[in-house]
């Protein structure tokens, strides 16, 4: 938020520039909230006084899973030299492959909808559910979601089901968007 490294990552990235497009990949596109979606939802939460609570998603490429066969070599280190010449299958979506964004989304809009949340037709990344009187949306920007509603409960139960889905980072009230 104030500019500073909060925390340094190491991951297995793949060589998705050497993807080819219709054998290891079809579709790479993946929706991304609207600012002007998120900045319309942050207005009515503050019209009605709703709270406003931020969560991350870890590790989301992770999450997806592949609908293509997709091959990579041994990443460097890991190599014994009775499997030296095998390759790795990957089951799931990596950082780096050229569909995993889109794997990611697929996967957390099957998920969502699981709890009951309604995609939005005009803006794929917002939800909505309602339960009578209590009103709950759910904005979805690539791994950050915000999670809007009028009822605490219900908020925390989003926010329990989303942790038991998915590794989450619970970062509370929204203060850095």
């Amino acid at each position: 938020m104030d500019g500073n490294v909060q925390t340094y990552k190491g991951r297995l990235v793949a060589k998705g520039f050497r993807q080819i497009h219709g054998v290891d990949y079809d579709e790479t596109f993946s929706p991304v909230a609207m600012f002007k979606s998120i900045r319309i939802l942050l207005v009515v939460a503050a019209f009605h006084d709703y709270e406003i609570w931020q969560m991350d998603v870890k590790t989301a490429f992770l999450n997806g899973k592949l609908e293509e066969d997709v091959y990579m070599t041994q990443p460097e280190g890991f190599v014994t030299p009775e499997n030296a010449r095998k390759v790795c299958k990957l089951q799931r979506s990596i950082y780096g492959l050229k569909q995993a964004s889109r794997s990611w989304n697929l996967h957390f809009n099957e998920a969502i909808q699981e709890f009951g949340f309604i995609r939005n037709e005009d803006e794929p990344c917002v939800y909505k559910k309602f339960s009578g009187s209590i009103v709950s949306f759910l904005i979805l920007y690539v791994d950050d979601i915000l999670i809007i509603g009028n009822d605490i409960l219900t908020l925390q139960s989003i926010k329990t089901w989303l942790s038991s889905c998915f590794s989450m980072k619970d970062l509370g009230e929204a203060a850095y968007i």
